[in-house]
């Protein structure tokens, strides 16, 4: 547990703009901004938003013969749709394992970057490729789970609907299939989305720090940290998504009046690279306000040194054992953390 004290989620704000000002206006250098924006990029690999169409589109009621057609045509070729969706969902599942991969180590590389105040991608990449694995099998995991109860949804869904499907009318089953499947899947968003905010604004600074699996990092924050300060986590999350809403107004001003991102836009790495660059401050920044609402419950949760928010040199993070020894050992700048349990 931690100390008591009065953990607050707006006296985060001030010294996370301060270590971010710091680190990258002063001064100002170029060369890290694109070095620490590769790894801010690779760390929010994959993990834009995207919407899914609705399929329950088109007018009510019966279809016309064209729509009679097509789903007759469905009907009798089953198997080659299924095998066909088959092969796109494990070309998906593919490629959404190799982004989950390098997203999970740029997750530890960008960290490492504002830790300890400096521009570098082997390094961290080689010093946590541990703590990096272990985050992208829970994230896999978690994403396969997500999956399975998507499809469990639907599949449901469908049920209730067949009898509309059935008689090609869309009646009282259809609607009840749009209704429970919606009220599912907001409660899956919810659930999974809370899971995926925790991991990375928390989970993975508990693991940089510490340096234990993803498990482990998420028993500490359940045990350690959520007990009392339940509504200090609420605010902060009030706060970071008002401050998500204003930067995603800015970034779709910018990206719209600027000529050089839009030619990009054909381009869809570099394009994620050039608008990582550009809007750097707001990913340090939102990366800081975590950090400096964790180093509230102790300075056994700090990563930040004291220093840097308030504007003196940085020194290179403690990156105390396992949980379990005696006494934190401080170790010598740069040494590695312990490995993942």
């Amino acid at each position: 547990m931690y100390e008591e004290r009065e953990i607050s989620a707006a006296a985060a704000i001030e010294p996370a703009f301060r270590v971010m000002k710091r680190m990258l206006f002063e001064p100002f250098d170029f060369k890290k901004w694109l070095v620490v924006g590769f790894c801010a990029a690779l760390a929010n690999l994959g993990q834009g938003g995207g919407n899914i169409g609705n399929p329950f589109g088109g007018h009510g009621g019966r279809g016309g013969p064209g729509a009679d057609y097509v789903l007759d045509w469905i009907e009798s070729h089953m198997v080659l749709i299924a095998c066909i969706a088959g092969g796109i969902l494990l070309i998906a599942v593919a490629l959404g394992a190799l982004l989950t991969w390098l997203s999970s180590r740029g997750e530890f590389m960008f960290l490492d970057c504002i830790v300890r105040d400096r521009a570098e991608v082997g390094g961290p990449w080689n010093r946590y490729r541990a703590q990096g694995n272990s985050l992208f099998v829970f994230r896999f995991v978690l994403g396969l789970i997500g999956l399975g109860c998507l499809i469990a949804v639907a599949g449901l869904a469908y049920l209730l609907a067949r009898p509309d499907i059935q008689e090609r009318r869309f009646g009282g089953s259809a609607i009840l299939a749009i209704a429970v499947g919606g009220i599912l899947v907001f409660a899956l968003v919810v659930v999974f989305g809370i899971i995926k905010l925790l991991l990375k604004d928390f989970v993975v600074p508990i693991m940089y720090k510490r340096g234990v699996g993803t498990t482990t990092g998420f028993g500490m924050l359940r045990s350690s940290l959520l007990p009392g300060a339940f509504w200090a986590f609420v605010l902060f999350y009030l706060l970071k998504l008002a401050f998500s809403i204003a930067s995603g107004i800015l970034m779709m001003v910018v990206i719209l009046c600027t000529c050089f991102l839009c030619l990009l836009g054909c381009i869809p790495i570099l394009n994620w690279y050039a608008v990582a660059v550009v809007f750097l401050p707001i990913l340090v920044f939102m990366r800081c306000y975590s950090l400096c609402f964790l180093q509230q419950f102790g300075e056994g949760w700090r990563l930040l040194p004291p220093e840097a928010a308030q504007g003196a040199p940085q020194q290179a993070p403690v990156v105390p054992p396992a949980p379990g020894a005696a006494e934190p050992a401080a170790p010598a700048p740069g040494e590695p953390p312990p490995p993942v349990e």
